[in-house]
């Protein structure tokens, strides 16, 4: 069964950094791409950072490029997310999941392409 935890979440100054980190229980990692969403309260949780299972393709939305940077370790089952120049409307919950693909060289960007989810980590981000 694949069980996905993410860490690393709290309250933060705003102009802060930030890493999150997600731990897969799952077979295959290198297969399988890894999203970070977000959601804030009364928003639509959206794609933060996708990136490949082999972690060559990465993509980020427009909103987060700059800020933002995805990265794994394949060896170690883990995804990152960092954020950087943290601001109040960062605050959300953030989840990563995973998605499956034959070669492991896709991202996805739709967030119902993903197969599993974590429970999501709380950042707070405070001026």
């Amino acid at each position: 069964q694949v069980k996905l935890v993410e860490s690393g979440g709290g309250l933060m100054q705003a102009g802060g950094s930030l890493r999150l980190s997600c731990s897969a229980s799952v077979d295959s990692f290198n297969l399988n791409a890894v999203g970070w969403f977000r959601q804030a309260p009364g928003k639509e949780r959206e794609i933060i950072a996708s990136i490949s299972g082999d972690g060559k393709w990465i993509y980020y939305p427009d909103s987060a490029k700059g800020r933002f940077t995805i990265s794994r370790d394949n060896a170690k089952n883990t995804a990152s997310l960092e954020i950087h120049s943290l601001k109040a409307e960062d605050t959300a919950v953030y989840y990563c999941a995973t998605k499956q693909s034959t070669y492991g060289t896709m991202y996805f960007i739709r967030r119902s392409a993903y197969e599993y989810w974590g429970q999501g980590t709380q950042v707070t981000v405070s001026l």
